[in-house]
């Protein structure tokens, strides 16, 4: 729900890039971590990378813990829904809610490896609404796909957002929401996702993010939204009153938007309009 002010001052700041491979150890996955201050946030990087099973453990624990912790996950946590008021218009067992969606795509996907969503995509109804590789169902509506709501604002702001419903192409987000749901799933409860949950006054807390909302406000040059050295990094960083990073052993767009991306969470968590945008009900 929306609020009139953030609904606490949280102490750290993490930032996702996630990632739909169906691979063990993604590439895409990166995590970056900021305290408040102004210190570059720093790249969290466990021996052998991060698996999707790895970071939902290190979530977990962080919830055991109570971390006053924002998390932001670069990930779409539901489906297009108010346009006709489902995730699969025509389905008579379309689920009613996220969460309920969630329960779903980690119950089809029970036998697939890594987290991955492959069960889910194979069940002949829901198969029917994405676009694949192999073609597109029939009930995909074609064009860029269904967007939702937030997806709309982001159009409007002159972003390029994806449909979540499209599997194919280097800017699909389909194969991560997915992936991300089941991690979502398996959470239990144990972390709110914003705006879903209310929100205590302990613990993390999980909010969805776009990375090239962080870039754009952070005055990256306009029909880019990726950084890919450390110097474009530094200047970016700075407009959100952050200090240069330590460079990094490689510089790729997963580990340059995170870390971007976890300096303007940090700047922007304290303002009442983000957890307040219109239309939000």
């Amino acid at each position: 729900m929306g609020q009139n002010k953030p609904p606490r001052r949280f102490d750290t700041f993490v930032v996702i890039d996630w990632s739909g491979a169906n691979i063990a150890k993604p590439k895409g996955l990166a995590v970056a971590y900021a305290e408040r201050g102004n210190e570059a946030p720093t790249l969290l990087s466990p021996d052998g990378g991060w698996s999707r099973q790895s970071i939902l453990d290190w979530l977990l624990e962080h919830a055991k813990e109570g971390t006053n912790m924002l998390v932001g996950l670069d990930l779409s946590p539901a489906l297009p829904f108010a346009d006709h008021g489902a995730y699969f218009p025509t389905w008579d067992h379309s689920p009613p809610d996220a969460k309920s969606l969630w329960q779903m795509v980690d119950a089809f996907s029970q036998k697939s490896d890594h987290l991955s969503a492959n069960g889910f995509l194979a069940h002949p109804e829901v198969h029917r609404h994405f676009r694949h590789h192999n073609g597109e169902g029939d009930l995909f509506e074609g064009g860029r796909g269904r967007l939702r709501e937030c997806e709309k604002v982001q159009k409007e702001m002159g972003l390029v957002p994806s449909s979540c419903l499209n599997l194919v192409g280097s800017a699909q987000v389909g194969k991560s929401s997915l992936t991300g749901m089941r991690v979502l799933n398996r959470l239990g409860g144990s972390i709110p996702v914003w705006p879903m949950d209310e929100i205590g006054e302990n613990g993390p807390v999980i909010i969805e993010i776009y990375t090239s909302l962080a870039a754009r406000e952070g005055g990256i040059r306009k029909g880019r939204s990726k950084v890919w050295e450390g110097g474009a990094l530094d200047e970016l960083l700075e407009n959100f009153g952050s200090l240069p990073h330590a460079p990094l052993p490689q510089y790729t767009d997963h580990a340059t938007d995170a870390i971007l991306t976890a300096a303007w969470l940090r700047k922007v968590a304290d303002d009442p309009k983000k957890w307040s945008p219109t239309g939000l009900t």
